[in-house]
């Protein structure tokens, strides 16, 4: 059956059509939906970890025990999984094993715009990389062919613009293979140094074999062009690009396959075009290796390393017009990010930006912090780093910063990777104050569940971890919960904690303000008689309030009456509608 679908749907649609049993995965976008797609189908367990590495090691765990597993993540999560993912490279799998990973060009929601294709090169394992929905299904199944034939974990890529995009799929039944035994293998399984080393020369030949393989595979081809003077390389999105801007006047070698690359269907295409080019979004990669074939190749000195390409781009660039009709020619104005209207995490970082405190920030929708008018972040790096930054900051500054600094996190990013920052704390003893920051929820990437909320990818009932005893657990003594709605409690607890001569952890909660079960307060007004107009309630930066006539007024759609704002007004210009919101 033909349908419209997701890029995202379509890969968990081709994972169910292709009989994977267990999926494990971190939500990232633009990751987060294959999971969650896959979670529709019964026939699939599928669960949200802490983190993409524990992900990953439960997905290799499946497939050792003889069924088809996947695991997903964005970009930056395959640095936390690279670990297991370059050992499993060595000892193979038993049943398939295909990893999700989705590259953000662009950087529309990612803190860096790495390529994947290193990771893939690197640990020597296949990647696979469609350009379109149909593909995406299409190529989640054949990578667990792939996986099987040649004893391998998979990589299938994709990134923002193929994640995210709609494209006709046809769907097919759901084909489980028999459970595959397990046997003990200590010398393919065990990773000891004098077993790992046996393994090697097995990764290398199946390179050599998978270059075999990517030389005529279906995935890779060539679609002759009426012009021979030039000849493109490309794949993912850019194909797309290319196909927009030249139609079939150019001759085009699409490759499906990312790593590893093949070399005389390469070398052959190049032998019928007077001139190639290569087209691939972020690093040289395919550009590289024509240059190592000894190739002549035009890439990178002509199209940008950085950022997202597009139609506009190619055809600005390498000569030629759009041909959909569809370019934009008027660039579009930015909407600055900003945090939601009643967003937990503003009265919290209000508090902190009035106490001039220094904060090293974490990922999550709280980095929204570092933006005016809060200003309230000094740092963010990766997930968990900011509470094993702020035991660095303060064993180097000592005193000096011990009562003036604190670390940030999500409840769902320190479960992620803050537990052994914050272990390393307990152990190590610096005087750092660390705030988790407990939404009840994984919010930047769209509510999904975890650890801490008590509920499972399906919404049902699963284990909950008591933050509370946890960090008391570690040895904190001092665990203080605050409402971050309370500015003065607030205010207080952090004053007392700053200047405390010992480790501690403040945890402010208060369930994100979008949360279909939140029950929200009447909308404020403002008084107009009252208001001065001197923009007190503006420090906080609430996309609900606005001025207009020098008075500050408030959008009653947005407003969910969290009182942050009325707390900030001297003459007491906010008031209740007494409507519910």
């Amino acid at each position: 059956m033909k349908q419209l679908m997701l890029g995202n749907a379509a890969v968990a649609r081709g994972l169910y059509e292709a009989g994977c049993c267990v999926i494990s995965s971190y939500p990232g976008t633009p990751s987060t939906e294959i999971t969650e797609e896959a979670a529709r189908y019964d026939e699939i367990y599928c669960e949200w970890a802490p983190n993409e590495k524990v992900a990953m090691e439960t997905a290799f765990g499946a497939c050792l025990a003889g069924k088809r597993s996947f695991c997903a993540m964005k970009h930056v999560g395959l640095n936390v999984a690279a670990d297991p993912l370059f050992t499993m490279s060595y000892t193979g799998v038993n049943a398939g094993l295909v990893i999700g990973v989705a590259d953000d060009p662009g950087m529309h929601s990612s803190q860096n715009e790495q390529d994947s294709r290193h990771h893939a090169i690197a640990a020597k394992v296949p990647m696979l990389e469609p350009s379109d929905s149909a593909e995406a299904l299409e190529f989640a199944k054949l990578a667990y062919e792939l996986s099987e034939e040649f004893d391998t974990p998979v990589l299938l890529k994709m990134c923002t613009r193929v994640a995210h995009s709609q494209s006709i799929v046809e769907t097919a039944d759901r084909v489980e293979p028999a459970m595959r035994p397990y046997e003990k293998n200590i010398a393919k399984y065990v990773m000891m140094p004098g077993n790992a080393i046996r393994r090697h020369p097995f990764v290398e030949e199946r390179v050599r074999k998978l270059v075999e393989w990517a030389e005529t595979a279906p995935i890779n081809r060539v679609e002759p062009g009426k012009d021979h003077k030039i000849g493109v390389i490309t794949s993912s999105t850019s194909y797309q690009y290319v196909k927009e801007v030249f139609g079939d006047t150019v001759s085009v070698l699409k490759l499906g396959m990312a790593n590893p690359l093949p070399v005389k269907l390469i070398q052959d295409f190049a032998g019928k075009v007077e001139k190639l080019v290569v087209v691939e979004e972020m690093d040289p990669i395919i550009e590289s290796h024509c240059k190592a074939l000894g190739l002549a190749v035009s890439g990178k000195d002509v199209l940008p390393m950085e950022g997202e390409f597009s139609q506009n781009l190619v055809a600005e660039k390498l000569g030629g017009s759009v041909h959909t009709g569809r370019s934009i020619q008027d660039p579009i104005p930015p909407r600055p990010p900003v945090m939601c209207a009643g967003c937990p995490h503003r009265g919290l970082f209000y508090i902190l930006s009035k106490n001039r405190c220094a904060v090293l920030g974490d990922i999550g929708c709280y980095t929204l912090g570092a933006v005016a008018p809060l200003a309230a972040m000094d740092m963010t790096l990766c997930m968990g780093a900011s509470i094993s930054a702020i035991h660095g900051f303060n064993k180097a500054r000592g005193a000096e910063s011990e009562g003036k600094t604190v670390a940030v996190i999500g409840d769902s990013t320190f479960m992620h990777s803050g537990m052994t920052g914050l272990a390393n704390i307990a152990y190590n003893q610096s005087n750092s104050t660390v705030i988790i920051l407990d939404n009840s929820i994984t919010g930047m990437t769209g509510h999904q569940q975890n650890p801490t909320t008590g509920y499972n990818i399906k919404g049902d009932p699963a284990g909950k971890i008591d933050l509370e005893a946890l960090c008391g657990a570690m040895g904190f003594t001092r665990v203080r919960v605050v409402d971050p709605y309370d500015l003065k409690a607030c205010d207080t607890v952090l004053k007392e904690e700053l200047a405390a001569d010992e480790p501690s952890v403040i945890i402010s909660r208060r369930p994100c303000a979008l949360l279909k079960y939140v029950k929200h307060e009447a909308p404020l007004k403002v008084d107009p008689v009252k208001c001065v107009g001197c923009r007190s309630c503006m420090k906080i930066g609430c996309p609900a309030i606005s001025i207009k006539e020098g008075k500050a007024q408030v959008d009653a759609t947005q407003c969910v009456g969290c009182g942050v704002c009325e707390q900030l007004c001297g003459v007491k210009a906010f008031q209740s509608t007494g409507k519910e919101g």
